[in-house]
């Protein structure tokens, strides 16, 4: 009897699991063990045999484990055998299955069989007629939504008439018509991108890829031939072509609606001409059947088709040419066949490989010419031609993701020129279509985002750009990488499909500032690729809305090394311009002292009278600038000054004059006498300078020859004060007598008796200073 416990139900396992592993599945029990200890295992394929060590079962528990992550693509499904035994090996119950089915995930984009598709469509042909269908396949499980494929159609080129002439059926992929207007003349070919996305065309969750269809509108005869060459033609000789005739037909080249067919209707009644039809060009070639000199043939030629019109065209069936013959030969121009010529190359061949041999034709057959090869035009200078041969060869790695590279498609112009009197010359187009390898490493998208201190949710979706085809591309692998050890201990990473990822946070708050999260990231392609690439976070405040309150902050935060270069450089030149600019102003105030030295009259308190109308509280309130009143050499000895630097009112160095000396004779008269003779020896002393130095005219104490100055006293108003004795003084005295002031030297404001007066000389004009303080108050 079987034991309840002992059955085990399937277990279902997904595939590309990122857990922990080993990772727990189910537990194996026995009744049995309750009574004994016993031993479990499992065998089969998965355990014991290939592909061995990804189950492994613990022999007293019963945990049966998986030990790395399974893929459903490789194996879809397991079945193993578990055993109980005792201690001695005997089997105490029967062995049970265990089936493990591995459950699908969308890890695999959809592969269509060929990479471009090619169809056909006559033109003209009615809205709904079948083209052709592309197909896709997906090597995810077409039972569920991850391989259930639509199609759709992403773009045509051109969009003439219109953007939707054809459509295509989501499921089945069969492309149709559903315009009219094809019209091969006007559009020789479209170009369709079609896509294919599985989850049943989701955009948001299914993973999704493209192919080209590319379908040729096939040509009706639906225009006659038109004759666009006219005039008359040199004639030539014997056995060349005199003259070619044009035509213009726009149906398909190279059919029998496009196939011209010359014929002669006048002005060749022998038969002399015939006109055969070139099969590479359509033109008629006029030729002579005879040697003809000097003759001039006005032949009458008509073109018709091989076939007749389509039904329903009406333009004319013929055209009509008059063509005039003269002989001459001209020397025709190569031609490359074919032109242009497309060659598959893959990307990466290294320089010196040989490509192709790419050689022209000389259309003038009866004449021995050669023919010499250069290149033209290479816009990646990848490729070298030999001048004789025409022999093309590599000189630079062919890269398919260059800018000069479009739509897998590279393009370089030859030109092959004949040694003919004149030489002429032809050009040849090579197209080269490069195979794309696995030569460009995946870098994460966008390299900057935001996100909050305590985000919610704390996920960023990322993606991967790879310059390289889907097939090379994606589905990528995203993984932390391992320093700093910080990364991985804050962050982690979690694939949501085959090209994104979402990057958390495994902690709930992060400071702000900004963060530098290594990524690898590898591609798909054979031989995967894989980059270490650098998502820089931004980490900001946020408010209730999710919005970063401290935008400045971080952007500030942010700024690129040039910036904050620029910035510092630029408070350095301010810095410097302000240091400067404080030395000019110690040095501009250092001259202005120095020209202070040559004072103004009006300012220099020398050269006016002092007015001490107010008295204060008293004269030992004052205080006075003696230095006003002392002799220049007194303060600074002349030894100790540099040569050549003296003030202007310094006394000079040589000997000064003798002034005359004061008598002792107290007389109140010789106070000018005295002035008189001091100002005359001063004006006669050849060394004084503009401004004389003070001079000292004794002091005035008791004794004085000056004799009392009482009679100065007088009314508070002063103005009868006679000042007439001042004429007596001289010219040089006038200014004191136009500048009167009142007598205001009063004591408790009654006038007071002055015993002394001092006088002192401010210039050699004439100013003295006359006041009744002593010198020793001031």
């Amino acid at each position: 009897r079987m034991k309840r416990d002992w059955v085990i139900p399937p277990i279902n396992v997904p595939e590309n699991s990122r857990g922990e592993f080993p990772q727990d599945l189910v537990r194996i029990r026995s009744d049995n063990d309750k009574n004994r200890s016993l031993r479990y295992s499992v065998t089969g394929p998965g355990a014991d045999q290939p592909p061995t060590g990804i189950f492994i079962i613990h022999p007293i528990s019963g945990e049966l484990s998986v030990m790395k992550p399974l893929d459903r693509e490789h194996i879809s499904n397991f079945h193993l055998r578990a055993h109980a035994v005792d201690l001695n090996g005997n089997q105490v119950e029967s062995p049970i299955d265990i089936v493990i089915n591995v459950i699908d995930m969308n890890d695999n984009r959809p592969e269509f069989i060929h990479q471009i598709w090619n169809g056909t469509i006559p033109e003209g042909s009615k809205p709904g007629t079948f083209v052709m269908t592309v197909t896709s396949v997906d090597k995810d499980d077409p039972k569920t939504a991850n391989g259930m494929l639509r199609y759709k159609i992403v773009s045509q080129n051109p969009e003439s008439p219109t953007s939707n002439m054809f459509t295509i059926n989501n499921k089945t992929g069969g492309i149709i018509t559903v315009a009219a207007g094809l019209d091969r003349e006007k559009v020789p070919q479209y170009t369709l991108i079609i896509q294919a996305t599985d989850m049943e065309g989701n955009p948001m969750y299914g993973l999704s890829n493209t192919a080209t269809a590319v379908i040729k509108v096939t040509d009706i005869n639906d225009n006659p031939p038109e004759f666009t060459f006219f005039g008359e033609v040199p004639e030539n000789r014997v056995n060349v072509i005199v003259a070619n005739l044009t035509v213009t037909d726009k149906d398909q080249p190279n059919t029998p609606a496009w196939n011209t067919v010359y014929k002669i209707t006048g002005g060749d009644p022998t038969g002399r001409f015939s006109v055969p039809t070139d099969p590479t060009t359509n033109e008629g070639l006029v030729t002579p059947i005879d040697y003809e000199i000097s003759r001039t043939y006005v032949l009458t030629v008509v073109a018709v088709n091989e076939v007749s019109l389509a039904r329903g065209i009406h333009s004319p069936r013929q055209s009509t040419a008059t063509v005039s013959i003269r002989v001459i030969d001209v020397n025709e121009s190569p031609y490359f066949e074919p032109n242009p010529k497309l060659i598959k190359l893959e990307e990466g061949m290294q320089p010196e490989s040989a490509l192709t041999t790419f050689t022209a034709q000389d259309p003038d057959r009866f004449m021995q010419q050669t023919i010499r090869y250069t290149r033209l035009s290479d816009p990646a200078n990848w490729l070298r031609i030999d001048p004789n041969t025409g022999r093309i060869t590599t000189i630079a790695v062919l890269d398919r993701e260059s800018p000069y590279v479009k739509d897998n498609m590279y393009s370089a112009t030859f030109l092959a020129s004949d040694s003919g009197v004149p030489p002429a010359s032809g050009t040849g187009t090579l197209q080269i279509f490069l195979l794309d390898i696995n030569d460009n490493a995946p870098h994460v998208y966008p390299q900057e985002t935001e996100m909050c201190e305590k985000p919610e949710p704390n996920g960023i979706n990322i993606t991967a750009l790879d310059g390289d085809l889907n097939s090379n591309a994606g589905p990528f692998a995203f993984e932390l990488a391992n320093r700093p050890s910080d990364i991985r201990r804050n962050w982690t990473i979690t694939r949501l499909s085959g090209d994104i990822a979402q990057l958390s946070l495994k902690i709930g708050f992060l400071e702000s500032g900004i963060y530098e999260i290594p990524i690898i990231i590898t591609d798909s392609g054979n031989l995967p690729m894989s980059n270490t690439s650098y998502l820089r976070v931004k980490v900001c405040q946020c408010d209730h809305n999710g919005d970063c309150t401290d935008q400045q902050h971080i952007v500030a935060a942010g700024l690129g090394t040039g910036a904050i270069i620029a910035i510092l450089l630029c408070i350095i030149i301010l810095l410097i311009l302000v240091l400067l600019f404080v030395v000019w102003m110690k040095r501009r105030d250092k001259e202005r002292q120095a020209k202070q030295l040559l004072i103004d009259p009006e300012d220099d308190v020398r050269d006016n009278i002092l007015k001490y109308d107010e008295e204060g509280g008293g004269e030992e309130d004052q205080d006075y600038d003696l230095s006003q009143l002392q002799q220049p050499d007194t303060i600074e000895p002349d030894a100790i000054k540099p040569v050549g630097i003296r003030r202007m009112d310094e006394r000079p160095l040589h000997p000064e004059p003798q002034y005359p000396i004061r008598s002792a004779a107290p007389h109140p008269g010789d106070i000018g006498d005295f002035i008189n003779e001091g100002l005359k020896a001063a004006d006669n002393d050849p060394t004084a300078p503009p401004y004389d130095s003070l001079l000292v005219f004794d002091y005035e104490g008791s004794g004085s020859t000056a004799g009392s100055l009482s009679s100065l006293n007088s009314s508070s108003s002063g103005g009868d004060q006679d000042y007439d004795y001042l004429n007596d003084w001289g010219p040089r005295f006038r200014k004191l007598e136009t500048r009167p002031t009142k007598n205001k030297m009063t004591k408790n404001g009654e006038p007071r008796k002055v015993e002394n007066i001092f006088c002192f000389p401010l210039d050699g004009r004439g100013q003295v200073l006359i006041t009744d303080i002593p010198l020793k108050e001031w």
